[in-house]
């Protein structure tokens, strides 16, 4: 079984009640996982995950956006000194509402992973669900990505298709994909805590 102290150190970001994150936790509490969430980092303390994160006995901090105004390289450096603190290996983004800054995503380049709730390079940004009912697609989905200054723009590296029924809500919609995010997303951290992803150009290939 593999020690903990071999295992990758975790950090998730969040902004809200942190389904996906509850996923990863759970995962990196398998046997054999890879990965150890030592970190779940918030930019608003009301978040709903926090509280799970806490109970999970995991350490929590808290960096308030709402604190730096519009200096958003401010924002993203006061979180860079508590991941720097924490030893962090691994950041996932896990429905973290915020626009990191260039500077960021370079630091954390190769290193940091996020799960969009769509097929990408379709429905970037928000409101996907609604967007893909509206515009007759047959199959919708999930990607996880390294993340890149771009918005939605890093390597793919899995995705998961679900049916677009004829019946179909947003809410109904939303629900399915949901099911295989939680699916993908862990394995994703995985692959990438077992040195198993390498990044060629735009493509994201699995290291023999």
């Amino acid at each position: 079984m593999m020690r903990d102290r071999q295992k990758k150190r975790v950090a998730i970001l969040i902004s809200g009640r942190g389904s996906n994150m509850e996923a990863l936790v759970r995962a990196a509490r398998t046997p054999g996982f890879p990965a150890e969430i030592v970190l779940v980092l918030s930019n608003k303390a009301e978040a709903g995950g926090l509280a799970f994160a806490r109970e999970a006995g995991i350490t929590t901090a808290v960096v308030e956006h709402k604190a730096y105004g519009k200096d958003r390289a401010a924002f993203d450096a006061a979180m860079q000194d508590v991941l720097v603190a924490h030893r962090v290996e691994i950041v996932c983004l896990a429905g973290f509402m915020r626009l990191l800054t260039a500077e960021f995503c370079t630091q954390w380049l190769g290193r940091m992973i996020n799960i969009h709730p769509a097929l990408l390079p379709s429905f970037k940004g928000l409101d996907t669900h609604a967007r893909a009912l509206e515009a007759g697609v047959k199959l919708h989905g999930c990607t996880t990505h390294f993340v890149t200054p771009g918005m939605d723009e890093g390597p793919i590296i899995l995705q998961a298709a679900v049916p677009v029924l004829d019946d179909d809500t947003e809410a109904s919609l939303a629900a399915r994909v949901l099911e295989q995010e939680h699916r993908i997303y862990p394995e994703t951290l995985r692959l990438l805590a077992s040195d198993s992803l390498a990044i060629e150009r735009q493509r994201v290939l699995r290291r023999a």
